[in-house]
């Protein structure tokens, strides 16, 4: 009997001891487990931060890229209108320009007409007298020496007085004609004691027309300017007398007035 319960109670033991074992294992593997555990619960809270820490980045990135889009935006609405703007002063500028040709072309017609009427009115004279011809946009009316006065006098003759009442009519028909009257001479100094130069022969002889187409032909002086250019401004060669005859002469200058032109050269409204 002391057999068999030695024996139970090594079996007991035997038993318990087995079972301690297995115990102690389970508890170390779950102690292992929960480290383990542990351990990716750590490495998943690191994977967190620093994913955290990028999207923070990008999210900061993104914040700046929509800032340079809204930069972009507001420059590209800026071109935007700046190019319509341009669009618009551009079409401004080519209206205004068809405009201004419009009125140099009817400029130009004017002063063809004013050229042709001139020469008609008088056409009873002789080109060796006077020319009429148009340049720089006027009409020159070129009276010689010959015509008008005589030699070193300022006083108007008969036949030049005739020449000057047929300017006169058609200048009073058409008042918008400026009237520039300059008198030249030849290089030959003047010895006479009514002038004392060239200058002052030159000069009296414009003052002179001038106040003949006011005083006698009712031309308004609003409209004119007298001057005289001496012997500075020659068509031919002084050395001949042919020459000098030619530059003894006064030019009666026409020109339509320019205030249409001017007001819109100037911005101003048609």
């Amino acid at each position: 009997m002391k057999k068999a319960f030695y024996s139970a109670t090594c079996l007991f033991l035997a038993a318990t001891m087995l079972s301690s074992c297995v115990a102690k294992r389970r508890f170390i593997a779950a102690r292992m487990d929960a480290k383990n555990q542990h351990t990716h619960v750590m490495q998943l809270q690191d994977s967190v931060s620093m994913l955290s820490g990028q999207i923070d980045r990008m999210n900061h990135k993104i914040d700046e890229l929509n800032g340079q889009v809204g930069a972009l935006g507001d420059m590209n609405q800026n071109a935007t209108n700046q190019l319509n703007m341009s669009k618009e002063q551009i079409a401004a500028q080519r209206q205004r320009l068809a405009q201004l040709q419009n009125l140099i072309d009817q400029q130009q017609k004017n002063t063809e007409m004013l050229r042709s009427k001139i020469a008609d009115a008088l056409v009873g004279f002789n080109t060796n007298e006077l020319t009429v011809s148009m340049k720089n946009g006027k009409v020159y009316v070129s009276m010689q020496e010959s015509l008008l006065f005589p030699s070193g006098s300022a006083v108007v003759n008969p036949k030049g007085k005739d020449a000057l009442s047929k300017l006169a009519a058609v200048l009073n028909t058409n008042q918008n004609i400026n009237v520039d009257v300059e008198g030249h001479t030849d290089s030959v100094k003047i010895h006479n004691k009514m002038y004392g130069d060239n200058w002052a022969l030159s000069t009296a002889r414009a003052v002179s027309i001038a106040h003949v187409l006011i005083d006698d032909y009712y031309v308004s002086p609003n409209r004119l300017i007298a001057s005289g250019r001496s012997q500075y401004d020659p068509v031919a060669d002084n050395g001949t007398e042919q020459g000098r005859a030619r530059n003894r002469r006064t030019e009666i200058i026409l020109e339509p007035k320019l205030d249409e032109l001017m007001n819109v050269i100037n911005g101003g409204s048609k």
